[in-house]
């Protein structure tokens, strides 16, 4: 019985909003960046090759994709879990709605991906640093190299909570976010970029888990 009430409560979903359309908006699909990035995603691959061989297209896609697994990395660990001093007292409201809802309710299923509504202004910005890191034909295969990357943390961070992997790599994934859940969340911020965290010293012992210490 209190297993089964500790698992309604990771999977709850609560309102965070008062107005129901915002309320609304917070939540989505797990396939929604699928949905929403891969159109553009390969109408940037295609029109890139228009301008560009195929080894630069590659080039900037491995650029992007990697731009990607450190934006994940370091957003996971500095913006997720930093509680900023806005004024008015909204840092710990920001913090709490940007991930620190997730950390209390880490199961539920609408709200493992971002919305549209979070993701669409980091691409905008990723946009315009490519354009200006890469100018302007260039930061085309960039951006899809980075929203590729996008989608598929979306997608490892859904898979990580509601699938049961069976490949050794799989399980290791798997493991190393539920170690950032359930045993000590200053560590373990690569979600699918995991190597970063052998990289910048925040990785698990191989001994670690799972519910050795609470979070």
């Amino acid at each position: 019985m209190a297993q089964d009430i500790r698992t309604e409560a990771l999977d709850a979903s609560p309102r965070l909003f008062e107005n129901d359309l915002l309320d609304k908006l917070s939540r989505v699909h797990h396939l929604t960046p699928v949905i929403v990035y891969t159109p553009i995603i390969l109408g940037l691959v295609f029109y890139s090759l228009s301008s560009m061989g195929i080894g630069l297209l590659l080039l900037g896609l491995v650029i992007g994709y990697v731009a990607w697994t450190l934006t994940e990395y370091f957003g996971h660990r500095y913006l997720f879990h930093t509680v900023f001093p806005l004024p008015f007292g909204l840092g710990p409201r920001f913090q709490f709605l940007i991930h620190g809802v997730h950390h209390i309710y880490p199961n539920d299923p609408l709200r493992l991906v971002m919305p549209p509504l979070l993701s669409g202004p980091i691409m905008l910005i990723a946009l315009a640093i490519t354009r200006l890191l890469f100018g302007a034909t260039f930061a085309w295969p960039v951006l899809a190299g980075f929203m590729a990357g996008y989608v598929a943390y979306d997608c490892v961070h859904y898979w990580t909570h509601h699938s049961q992997p069976t490949s050794d790599f799989g399980k290791l994934v798997k493991r190393l976010h539920m170690l950032h859940h359930f045993r000590d969340a200053e560590k373990g911020f690569g979600v699918h970029a995991i190597w970063w965290d052998y990289v910048f010293g925040t990785a698990y012992k191989k001994d670690d888990t799972p519910g050795a210490k609470a979070v």
